[in-house]
């Protein structure tokens, strides 16, 4: 039986990709660099800096952290797209903290930026524990954020379900040992194929979830 649930952000629990297709994007065009969507794409999942890095030769006499800064305030601009909740995500959130299961968040993002984003939605007070790019030293698909949170809420990977959205998490938590749930709102589901589950969202999504590592016999539904 799972006993624990850890969540990604940005397009897992909030769909955030959007906007931060067109950040990205426009970073891009406004220093006039090649890109495709592919490029674009390759960002999703990873901390920003790590992702920059890749990329940092095509912006000559720019630094990263001048490159993010500049992303970052185009997200605030008024012309980009709107966030919200992914479909089911706030549902499941609420289902889960009223059964007691320990929630734990694993971004890619900031603290500062995962704390603002899930106030935005009222999700905020629904974790447990907050692991963020701030927290760790190898961002996904590096393991070490997700055995972070594992560790924090006292939980053995091999007894969790990770809900993730990207390539990269999804990496970074098979990894770890724990059992996946991908959702295809920012990739496709053959780039998920490593998932154990792959849906296109949150909604209906019961508890646990219908992985192979729960038979229809042990499942006590939420």
């Amino acid at each position: 039986m799972y006993t624990a649930a850890l969540f990604d952000l940005d397009g897992t629990l909030i769909d955030t990709e959007p906007r931060s297709h067109e950040a990205w994007s426009r970073l891009f065009r406004n220093h006039g660099v090649p890109h495709d969507d592919a490029v674009i794409r390759g960002f999703a999942g990873r901390p920003p800096r790590e992702a920059l890095l890749d990329h940092l030769p095509s912006f000559p006499g720019r630094t990263v952290e001048e490159l993010f800064a500049e992303a970052l305030a185009y997200t605030t601009l008024p012309d980009m797209p709107p966030v919200g909740a992914i479909p089911g995500a706030l549902d499941l959130l609420a289902r889960l903290r009223r059964s007691g299961v320990p929630l734990g968040l694993v971004t890619s993002g900031t603290r500062d930026y995962a704390r603002h984003e899930l106030g935005a939605v009222g999700a905020l007070d629904l974790f447990d524990v907050l692991v963020t790019s701030d927290d760790v030293s190898r961002g996904k698909p590096d393991p070490e954020g997700c055995l972070m949170c594992c560790a924090a809420l006292g939980v053995s990977p091999a007894d969790v379900v990770v809900f993730e959205d990207a390539p990269a998490g999804v990496a970074a938590a098979k990894s770890a040992g724990a059992d996946c749930v991908a959702i295809t709102s920012t990739q496709s589901a053959e780039a998920l194929a490593a998932a154990d589950l792959i849906v296109p969202d949150l909604t209906g999504m019961t508890w646990p979830p219908p992985t192979p590592a729960m038979t229809a016999a042990t499942r006590t539904e939420v």
